[in-house]
């Protein structure tokens, strides 16, 4: 039996909660399709900075290095460490391992509200590529005098040849993947999302090698939306877009528009990829930790569940990710089972239940 290594870091506030549902799915969907995951937990976190004075050990890029796939729950809690502080963690696993790509699937499910009125679930069904590693979140920047009158911070983006051609090249190789979604294209398209008319250096040169990498695939529609009318954009025409690729700081703000689009926080997930497979890819929740509500088991595990979705897909285990996905899809549409923020009772144990039952049945 094939049987894959899964770090779990469930990490602060609800994550604890919403580990225990993605390692219920990813046992269901094993014993389903004939694969095992041995699932190793690390209480990495705010608790263990408190502890520790780091969040989490200095060695922790060589104890995840071996695994196939990591599973991170949602790092943060301001009341015990500051958010520039705990966030380290997350961008020190990305930059680590290489992770370059943010994979967001803005996808709307039948059964859940979105509070978009143009959303639907066939108008809202894309994918956001964001550059992971560099970009505005580069981390290189100083102060100088910060106390002073005449004191300053600055903060430089950094976007490399390298970086911006891999990720581009990414995404015009998932729009050819997904070649037709649109309908009346017989081709994929790719939306540019850049900031080139004011940002004259950063994105004059992502959008020139851009066009560089297009060239290679004449099969795939090209097109481009400055950042501020994107988000109009999503809003008054979801139906328009299939992929998306954007700068570090461009998808983060992007991609929790879309989770608005897709139903709120509670629906969104994504993957923390390298596409090479030379280090292990993490996926997440996006929703954060919620630590009001940790421990009263009313957070909505469908974006744990389907951050599994996108960790089995990574694997190379397409079947099982696509029962989940169907599974999802026949939980939600019938509504028996509703969490809190879908105006429901079902407690997070409740939905991820329903999930497990619709997977297996």
């Amino acid at each position: 039996m094939k049987t894959y290594s899964i770090a779990n870091i469930p990490g602060d506030g609800v994550g604890a909660e919403i580990a225990l549902e993605a390692v219920k799915i990813l046992a269901a969907a094993g014993d389903k399709f004939g694969f095992a995951c041995k699932v190793e937990s690390y209480d990495w976190g705010c608790d263990y900075y408190l502890k520790h004075g780091e969040m989490g050990p200095k060695d922790k890029l060589d104890t995840l290095k071996g695994f196939d796939a990591i599973f991170l729950g949602c790092i943060g809690d301001a009341a015990k460490v500051p958010d520039h502080v705990s966030l380290t963690i997350l961008l020190d696993i990305r930059k680590g391992f290489d992770q370059y790509v943010n994979l967001r699937p803005i996808k709307l499910y039948p059964g859940v509200y979105s509070p978009i009125r143009t959303a639907t679930p066939e108008s809202v069904d894309f994918m956001v590529v964001r550059e992971n590693t560099e970009g505005e979140y580069a981390g290189t920047g100083g102060y100088f005098k910060p106390d002073q009158p005449e004191g300053f911070a600055y903060q430089t983006a950094i976007f490399s040849r390298k970086g911006c051609d891999r990720v581009i090249r990414y995404a015009f190789e998932l729009a050819r993947s997904r070649k037709g979604r649109i309908e009346g294209d017989q081709v994929g398209m790719l939306t540019n999302c850049t900031k080139s008319n004011a940002l004259n250096y950063s994105m004059v040169y992502w959008d020139k090698i851009y066009r560089e990498v297009a060239t290679g695939y004449p099969d795939i529609k090209q097109d481009m939306a400055l950042v501020d009318a994107m988000t109009m954009w999503m809003v008054k025409n979801p139906e328009y877009f299939d992929v998306v690729v954007a700068s570090n700081l461009f998808g983060d703000i992007i991609t929790d528009l879309g989770a608005m689009l897709q139903g709120g926080m509670g629906f969104a997930a994504g993957g923390n990829i390298n596409p090479e497979k030379d280090y292990p890819s993490m996926f997440e929740p996006i929703h954060g930790s919620a630590p009001k509500y940790a421990g009263k088991g009313v957070v909505n595990p469908i974006a744990t569940i389907e951050s599994v979705r996108m960790m089995l897909d990574h694997l190379g285990e397409a079947e099982a990710a696509q029962a989940v996905q169907e599974a999802e899809i026949k939980v939600l549409e019938a509504g028996a089972v509703r969490t809190k923020d879908m105006g429901g009772t079902a407690s997070t144990a409740q939905m991820g239940d329903a999930v497990k039952a619709a997977l297996l049945a």
